[in-house]
C-alpha cells in the first residue's frame, strides 16, 4: 500500500464527508493505493454516525472510536499502530489542512529519502488571533532550541509525512503529538525535512485549541520530553549525581562545625553549642536532601518510567 492517511477527530462532523471526497480525488489522480483510518476521539456529535456511512460505501475508509475524549495523541498512536502504508501522512479533520500536499509530501519520503517531513503554514497568521499566533511562534522557537531541530518552523502542523518505520518505532503519549519530530530524532530517525503548506480558514465550528494554555502546556511537555530523552534511562546519573553533591557539601558542612567547636575546646576558648549554630542545621537539611535525591534515582532505576498501562485506551468500535 502506497498511503495511510491518519486523521484524529472531535467533533468535525460537518467536514467529514468534505474531507473525504478531497481525500479520494487526490489519490484517485494520483493511482496511489491508500487507506483512510479516521480516529474518533470521542466526538460527542454525528461524526460516527457519518464515518460508518462512508465506510459503507468506500472500502478504504477505517476508523476507531474512543469511548471517551483522550486527545490527540493517543488517537495518532492507535491510527500508527494499524497504518500499512508505505508513507504515512496525519492529518487535521477541520479541513485547514489541503490534501492537495499529500503528492509532494509522498515524493520528498520516497525520492528525497526523508524519514519525516513536517509542514510549514507560511499564511497561518491569517485569520489566528493573537493568543493564538504569539505562543506559537514562542513555542516553537523554544522547541527548536531544546530539540536541536532548527530546519522546522511549526513543530505543531498536523500536516505531516512520515516513512513507515517510523510511525512503527516511535511512542507518542500524553500530549506528545507536538514533539513527533523530536521523538522521531531520538528514536534515530533523523533526516527531518520542512515543507510549505497552504492553511486553508476553518469552515466548520471554532479551533478547539486557542490560549496561552496551549504554550504552557507544551512549555512543560517540551521539558518532560527533554528530561526523559536525556535522563530517562539512567535516573541515577542525575539524581545520584546531585544528591551526591548535596550530602558532601552537608557533610563537609557539619565537619567545620564540629571542628570549630572541637578547635575553641583545646584552646579553651569559650564557644556556644554546635546545636546553636544554625550552619549546624543548614548542613544537616543538605545531608538529608542529598542522601532523599540519592535515594530517588535509585528507585528510578529500579522502577524505570516505562509503564506497560500507558498507551491503553478504551476503543468502542472499530471497522
Amino acid at each position: 500500500m502506497d498511503i495511510t492517511v491518519v486523521v484524529p477527530l472531535y467533533n468535525e462532523d460537518e467536514s467529514l464527508r468534505e474531507l473525504h471526497a478531497w481525500i479520494k480525488r487526490v489519490m484517485d489522480e494520483n493511482s496511489f493505493t491508500y487507506e483512510i483510518i479516521f480516529v474518533n476521539d470521542g466526538s460527542t456529535d454525528n461524526s460516527w454516525k457519518v464515518l460508518l456511512d462512508l465506510q459503507s460505501e468506500f472500502p478504504e475508509v477505517h476508523a476507531i472510536r474512543f469511548r471517551r475524549n483522550y486527545g490527540k495523541s493517543p488517537a495518532l498512536f492507535c491510527g500508527f499502530e494499524r497504518a500499512q502504508g508505505d508513507v504515512v501522512i496525519t492529518m487535521d479533520a477541520d479541513l485547514q489542512d489541503s490534501p492537495d500536499e499529500i503528492p509532494e509530501l509522498r515524493r520528498m519520503i520516497v525520492e528525497d529519502r526523508y524519514d519525516l517531513v513536517s509542514g510549514y503554514k507560511m499564511n497561518r497568521s491569517q485569520g489566528d488571533p493573537l493568543s493564538k499566533t504569539i505562543p506559537t511562534k514562542l513555542f516553537n522557537a523554544t522547541a527548536r532550541k531544546v530539540s536541536g531541530i532548527g530546519n522546522l518552523h511549526d513543530f505543531n502542523c498536523g500536516l505531516k509525512a512520515y516513512r513507515k518505520e517510523v510511525v512503527k518505532n516511535i511512542e507518542v503519549f500524553g500530549e506528545m503529538h507536538r514533539y513527533i519530530p523530536y521523538l522521531a530524532k531520538e528514536a534515530g530517525f533523523g533526516r527531518i525535512g520542512e515543507k510549505m503548506v497552504h492553511h486553508q480558514a476553518r469552515k466548520h465550528g471554532k479551533s478547539k485549541f486557542m490560549g496561552w494554555n496551549r504554550f504552557v502546556n507544551g512549555y512543560l511537555d517540551l521539558i518532560t520530553l527533554w528530561f526523559l530523552s536525556t535522563f530517562g534511562k539512567k535516573p541515577m546519573h542525575v539524581f545520584g549525581f546531585l544528591g551526591s553533591i548535596m550530602f558532601m557539601l552537608g557533610f563537609l558542612a557539619v565537619l567545620v562545625v564540629g571542628a570549630t567547636k572541637m578547635y575553641c575546646l583545646l584552646r579553651g576558648i569559650p564557644h556556644p553549642l554546635v546545636t546553636s549554630s544554625p550552619y549546624f542545621y543548614i548542613a544537616l537539611t543538605t545531608m538529608v536532601l542529598g542522601t532523599q535525591l540519592f535515594v530517588a534515582g535509585f528507585l528510578g532505576e529500579m522502577i524505570s518510567r516505562n509503564s506497560q498501562e500507558r498507551n491503553k485506551y478504551q476503543i468502542a468500535e472499530e471497522f
